[in-house]
């Protein structure tokens, strides 16, 4: 199978989109990702999927720390410019959970200690402690399916 065929069968795994951030040196980073997951309950592990290119894989491996900031169907413009998708300068508010910068108004935020970190194929997977997280009440998350931005339908279920 070839790299494009492989790319279109993941693609057809609806996923959540995330802005991945951390600090170094008093600067914040970030970028848009969607490869993450819940590892485990006891301790509270999560699972991020950096990739070798990325600029992001050197800021984490430094500042041993991240933040996942879970998206809603109206933050699509902030997923594109961590994607670099806008080039032009936009301001973005950040807070602060557990010292790391998080997106103001994401859906969920969780701060995470890196406690181990796999090299696996061109990709490193960190996974992290969850130190704290906030829940917001907002939309329907912001989803990613067939290589497009996608939300839930509802339809009415007949019993």
């Amino acid at each position: 199978m070839d790299d494009r065929q492989f790319r279109n069968a993941m693609g057809k795994f609806a996923t959540g989109v995330n802005v991945i951030t951390t600090e170094v040196d008093g600067d914040v980073h970030g970028m848009t990702a969607n490869a993450f997951m819940s590892v485990s309950l006891d301790p509270k592990l999560v699972v991020i999927s950096i990739g070798e290119n990325a600029s992001m894989l050197e800021k984490i491996k430094k500042s041993k720390k991240y933040a996942v900031n879970i998206l809603s169907k109206n933050q699509k413009e902030l997923s594109m410019i961590f994607a670099g998708q806008i080039k032009e300068n936009r301001d973005v508010s950040f807070e602060r959970l557990a010292d790391l910068p998080v997106i103001k108004g994401a859906s969920t935020q969780i701060s995470c200690e890196v406690v181990n970190e796999h090299v696996e194929g061109d990709h490193t997977l960190f996974i992290g402690r969850v130190v704290d997280l906030q829940l917001q009440e907002c939309s329907d998350p912001l989803l990613f399916y067939k290589g497009k931005y996608s939300s839930l339908e509802r339809s009415q279920v007949v019993l």
